[in-house]
């Protein structure tokens, strides 16, 4: 029928101008909630550390969850700003490039949930930590986790008969891309299956809550630190008669 039909476009098109949409909105929250953070709570800009309160677990989870999260980020760079195109120049075929991406994916993001899962043990049968622990603290988790499962799932889901079929590279990846170029093609996202659709949805929201959480801590560099004068020691000898306090004494010689 003609209106089932007319509805189906409809719904269509208002998909594509969502993922037009979306992206922006996403950014503008990232860049305007960053500089209000930065402008109006700088004392507020750190991870609240609670090593102090406990360090057993966290020597374990912190470093599995930042190294594997890493290599996501790396990962997600790589899938979704190069093009295939330039893959098959170099000589990495279309079935090489998805079973490294599958197996370095599956093991960043194993490592990464693990990570994360310790840190929400202890935070939650730690009592100092469970204390210092915002709703702020739970809501990020809980995305976070969430971001971590989704991408896993697209990571495993597109290595099965299920999701063989697609190629991410075909349709997210040219979407990302589209948004940096000022020329967004929604059309593409909306031929991606759904299980990226939730991937990226979460992937969103994670970043519209990033500058309010205590994930704000990855937009900084101590970059000045290299650039800091020296900082100068004196001795604490005991002075000599004649001596300046904390010069240096002098040695026998021949």
């Amino acid at each position: 029928m003609r209106w089932r039909a007319a509805l189906e476009v409809a719904d269509v098109s208002g998909w594509e101008i969502f993922w037009d949409v979306v992206p922006y909105v996403t950014l503008a929250i990232v860049v305007v909630g960053t500089w209000w953070r930065y402008r109006y709570d700088k004392f507020g800009w750190t991870t609240r550390s609670s090593q102090l309160y406990e360090s057993r677990l966290l020597r374990i989870a912190s470093p599995l969850f930042h190294f594997g999260i890493l290599v996501v980020i790396v990962g997600h760079i790589i899938g979704l700003v190069i093009p295939e195109s330039w893959t098959a120049a170099v000589g990495l075929s279309n079935h090489a490039y998805h079973v490294q991406a599958l197996v370095l994916g599956a093991i960043a993001g194993v490592c990464t949930l693990v990570g994360v899962s310790l840190l929400v043990y202890r935070r939650r049968t730690s009592g100092p930590v469970f204390m210092a622990t915002t709703r702020n603290d739970k809501l990020m988790y809980l995305v976070l986790v969430l971001a971590i499962v989704a991408g896993l799932a697209c990571t495993l889901i597109g290595a099965t008969p299920v999701g063989g079929e697609h190629d991410y590279r075909q349709t997210v990846s040219p979407w990302f891309r589209s948004i940096w170029m000022l020329q967004p093609r929604g059309d593409l996202m909306v031929q991606a299956p759904l299980w990226f659709h939730i991937h990226v949805l979460i992937g969103l929201t994670l970043f519209c809550l990033w500058p309010f959480t205590r994930l704000v801590h990855a937009f900084s560099a101590p970059v000045g630190y290299l650039f800091r004068p020296y900082v100068v020691y004196r001795s604490r000898d005991v002075a000599r008669k004649g001596e300046l306090v904390g010069s240096q004494p002098h040695r026998r010689g021949w």
